[in-house]
């Protein structure tokens, strides 16, 4: 069981890897466009496609998105001047109520920006765009005669309001969807600020201690004790399980608190006081450890369906808070379709070990009771039996 643990993190962790590098290369444009190079870009489901001529000091460039409704904006900048939004110099497209796309330049001079058109730093030309197979794509050739071949990219997206940009939101991969891109390597790197890094801190500890470490502890509890062989292992994997993760969640809560410091004005009310209630009953379940009585002891009942009850609370409001917390980081959907793949896997391991177990449980009692007769009271070796009464005539 534990080495299938150890193999399901290392999948999981393959998976969230993939997740990050998903393949541009073999994506065929409908125009026929060959593009030399490509990046899967980290946030908003977006990816860029280039071909840069060095000595011309152009490049020419497909920015796609995947899966704008007809009611959203796309915009892909390079931003001469730093890393974020102010002095990006955006290319901005979206489907208009008539159906046709626009796409056009809009030099970002504000965080109050209303994306309006207007020319940009270094020149623009062949900028269509177009809306197929469910993405937004926008084309177009840039000079950048004044800048090296690594720039400093931004991209966005954002709801319409009639047929102009609105507000794009201000948290999760909005504020995240920046970094720097080497034309001639194709490398990129994203910059997230510390407190951006806390979050993501923050999320990762207390999904996997919380959302993943607590299940897995309460399955080794519930389905090896069953087995006479697994006894006390099967204690002892439960109780390191379970201190890891209180231990690891109460790093992750910690996080938490901080992160509510620096942001005072910010309030996530229900994902917090869930925090602050599972802090307190994961404590009380440490505890309860130590005060655990004797298997014999009389209160050792009332003490189970303490700690049975307290046990599953704790994981029901976990899993219902990570959700809460990925609707706050809002990383992407990828992010909780993996957490979900994680749960039905957990759920369909507990259902098979449920159903093994019961049968275990419910042959033992078959195979035990003709036993029981034959070795009982008025059994053939019992007290009231042909054999007993063979020796007391004896």
């Amino acid at each position: 069981m534990l080495r299938s643990v150890l193999l399901f993190s290392v999948m999981f962790s393959l998976y969230i890897s993939s997740s990050y590098s998903q393949p541009c290369e073999k994506y065929n444009f409908a125009s026929n466009h060959i593009f030399s190079s490509c990046s899967s870009l980290p946030y908003l489901n977006s990816f860029l496609h280039w071909n840069y001529d060095q000595a011309a000091k152009t490049v020419e460039i497909a920015y796609r998105h995947k899966g704008p409704s007809s009611s959203r904006w796309v915009a892909w900048a390079v931003n001469p001047s730093g890393h974020g939004m102010i002095g990006a110099q955006a290319i901005v497209a979206f489907k208009k109520s008539d159906g046709t796309m626009r796409a056009y330049t809009a030099p970002v001079t504000s965080y109050q920006t209303q994306l309006q058109q207007g020319a940009l730093s270094f020149p623009v030309s062949d900028l269509t765009a177009s809306y197929t197979r469910n993405e937004i794509i926008i084309f177009a050739t840039l000079k950048l005669d004044n800048l090296s071949s690594t720039v400093n990219q931004v991209w966005q997206e954002g709801p319409l309001s009639g047929d102009s940009p609105a507000m794009h939101l201000n948290s999760g991969s909005n504020v995240q969807s920046f970094g720097t891109l080497n034309l001639l390597s194709g490398t990129t790197a994203g910059a997230l600020d510390s407190k951006t890094r806390k979050k993501n801190i923050h999320g990762v500890l207390n999904a996997v201690s919380w959302g993943i470490m607590m299940p897995m502890g309460a399955v080794f509890a519930r389905y090896l004790r069953v087995f006479p062989s697994a006894d006390p292992a099967w204690f002892y994997l439960h109780a390191t399980c379970q201190t890891s993760a209180y231990i690891t969640g109460v790093a992750g809560w910690a996080t938490g608190l901080q992160l509510g410091s620096q942001s005072p004005e910010v309030q996530y009310t229900s994902h917090r006081t869930i925090a602050i209630v599972l802090f307190c009953l994961g404590t009380l379940q440490v505890f309860a450890l130590l005060l655990r009585p004797k298997k014999d002891h009389k209160h050792r009942f009332y003490w189970n369906i303490y700690h049975h009850l307290v046990g599953y609370s704790v994981i029901v409001l976990s899993i219902i808070n990570i959700f809460k917390g990925l609707d706050i980081l809002n990383p992407g959907e990828k992010w909780k379709r993996a957490y979900v793949e994680i749960l039905i896997g957990v759920a369909l391991v507990a259902a098979t070990l449920e159903v093994y177990t019961w049968y275990v449980v419910v042959k033992r009692k078959k195979t035990s009771s003709p036993q029981k007769t034959q070795n009982g009271i008025n059994g053939t070796n019992g007290h009231n039996g042909y054999a007993a009464r063979t020796r007391n005539r004896a």
